[in-house]
C-alpha cells in the first residue's frame, strides 16, 4: 500500500519552501509560529548532498519525509525483498515515508535503489534522528575554541548545516 500526501498537507509543506539557509526545525509539538506546544511536527523538509538524477538527468535534491508509524516498519518486514536480503529494509522503508523527492511525489523502492551511495546514508540518518529525537538538530562543539552550539543535519550544501 503506497501512502499519498493530502493535498491540505501538501500545501503546508509547500508553505516552507526547504531552501538552503532557513531553519525550519522546532521542537517537537511546537507550533510553527513557536507560540505554543499544541501541534505535533509530522513532516521534515531536507536536501540531499548530491540528489537523485532521474531518468531525464534532472537532478532532485530538496525532499520531505514523514514520520514513521509502526506499520510502516512492520510492513517491510513481510516483504520478500527484504526476506531475501536484509539490507534491503532501509530501502523500502525509506521509501515509505519519502513523500517528496523534487518534483517526484510517488517516491518507491525502485527510486531509493537509484540515489546515490552517500544520499542513501544520509537519508538513513535523517531517519533515526527524526524518529527517535522528533527534529534534525545536533549539539557540537567547535574544536578550536569549544563553543558548543546547535546544527541543523536537514542539511544545505556539502559542509554547511
Amino acid at each position: 500500500m503506497r501512502r499519498t500526501m493530502p493535498a491540505q498537507t501538501r500545501q503546508a509543506v509547500q508553505q516552507f519552501p526547504d531552501a538552503p539557509g532557513q531553519d525550519h526545525t522546532q521542537s517537537p509539538g511546537e507550533s510553527p509560529n513557536g507560540a505554543g506546544r499544541d501541534t505535533l511536527r509530522t513532516e521534515f523538509a531536507f536536501e540531499l548532498p548530491r540528489g537523485y538524477v532521474d531518468d531525464s538527468g534532472t537532478v532532485h535534491r530538496h525532499g520531505v519525509m514523514r514520520l514513521a508509524t509502526a506499520r510502516d516498519e512492520l510492513i517491510p518486514l513481510r516483504d520478500d525483498r527484504v526476506r531475501e536480503n536484509s539490507a534491503y529494509l532501509s530501502v523500502v522503508l525509506i521509501a515509505r515515508v519519502i513523500t517528496r523527492l523534487g518534483t517526484v511525489e510517488d517516491v518507491h523502492a525502485g527510486i531509493v535503489e537509484d540515489l546515490f551511495a552517500s544520499d542513501l546514508a544520509f537519508l538513513q540518518d535523517f531517519y533515526r534522528r527524526i524518529n527517535a529525537e522528533g527534529h534534525t538538530r545536533a549539539a557540537v562543539t567547535c574544536p578550536s575554541c569549544q563553543e558548543h552550539f546547535a546544527v541543523d543535519l536537514a542539511g544545505g550544501r556539502l559542509g554547511e548545516s
